[in-house]
């Protein structure tokens, strides 16, 4: 994106390629300061993450004050119009990058807090990195044109535009499951996966229940794996032919009379409230009950993804009796919970 914003490279009075191309990249990062939240505390990154480091309007702001300080480092006061064009670009593009996830990107942030996601691409997929790096790659190999970077955007432009396609095609699959079932006021989520465009999870909503499946929307057959199959063929195969699709079933409040009142008191908390804004497709994870304590705990459906070793973002509450006040915490790995 810097190589592609910038017109003049060579001109002696405008920054250089190797200029433009650090001020893009560190205000491509800039966006991901936010992660220093994580140290503050679980929900300052919760409520912080992807807010007004991200937000587009607050874009022409961080824009400016990046240019400033990239044209003082380089002691060119001329250089800053010019810098503030790859800067903006840059800014742009990481937002546009976090935009087609599903985590959800504050876009009007201070303003609202409300998160967008059109969940066309998965937070790490090898196929969009791919093309990332081979651009910059040609970009340096062939420093004095712009054509590497711009062809490396347009291509970049029309996977993500496959994804959205794709899933197109998914959403579909769960409204045909749906039809099927008789399910009238059923609504549908297609939120991707890794390894390939073509792996998506299908989750069909009806009221407070789920029903959920892994699909690969171009495979006939389902892989087969073994002890020497490579990491990458262990995670694509949990994706099975649509015509083969396991569909699983999950709850928000689960079904019995007392879950569904214990999970309900704990979902209604007010000290759960910033859970109940973070979620977008809430499901009780587990009760456990012990003579000693009740404890309740939820997952978001968006973070399940087959090979991962743990699940994030799994927050509930526990008391010492029924009479006791509730404590918010989050469920670790091996069942280690932490206060937040």
């Amino acid at each position: 994106a810097p190589r592609a914003a910038s017109r003049a490279f060579d001109a002696p009075a405008l920054p250089g390629a190797g200029l433009c191309m650090l001020a893009g990249t560190l205000a491509g990062a800039f966006p991901d300061i936010d992660f220093v939240l994580g140290y503050v505390s679980p929900i300052a990154y919760l409520t912080g993450h992807r807010g007004v480091t991200h937000s587009i309007l607050l874009l022409p702001m961080w824009a400016v004050v990046l240019a400033w300080v990239m044209s003082r480092v380089a002691r060119e006061r001329g250089y800053f119009r010019p810098l503030l064009a790859v800067c903006a670009c840059a800014l742009a593009l990481h937002v546009a990058a976090d935009l087609i996830t599903a985590f959800g990107t504050m876009l009007l942030a201070p303003l609202s807090d409300r998160r967008f996601a059109l969940s066309t691409t998965f937070i790490i997929d090898l196929w969009f990195s791919g093309i990332v790096l081979a651009g910059v790659v040609a970009s340096l190999v062939w420093r004095h044109r712009r054509a590497p970077a711009a062809a490396a955007l347009v291509v970049l432009a029309g996977y993500v535009g496959l994804c959205g396609y794709q899933q197109q095609r998914a959403i579909e699959v769960g409204l045909a499951h749906a039809r099927g079932a008789g399910w009238t006021d059923a609504s549908v989520t297609a939120l991707p996966r890794p390894v390939s465009p073509f792996n998506w999870m299908v989750v069909i909503e009806r009221g407070d229940r789920y029903e959920f499946a892994m699909v690969n929307l171009r495979r006939q057959q389902a892989l087969h794996v073994d002890a020497d199959s490579s990491f990458i063929r262990r995670l694509d195969a949990a994706y099975l032919p649509v015509r083969d699709a396991s569909w699983l079933p999950a709850t928000r409040f689960g079904l019995d009379a007392d879950a569904r009142e214990l999970a309900l008191a704990v979902w209604d908390h007010p000290d759960f409230a910033v859970l109940r804004w973070f979620y977008a497709l809430p499901a009780l994870h587990e009760i456990k009950r012990t003579p000693g304590e009740q404890c309740v705990w939820f997952e978001d459906l968006r973070f399940r993804t087959p090979g991962r070793g743990s699940l994030p973002f799994r927050y509930g509450m526990c008391r010492a009796a029924e009479t006791a006040p509730w404590q918010r915490l989050e469920l670790l790995d091996t069942d280690a919970r932490a206060a937040f």
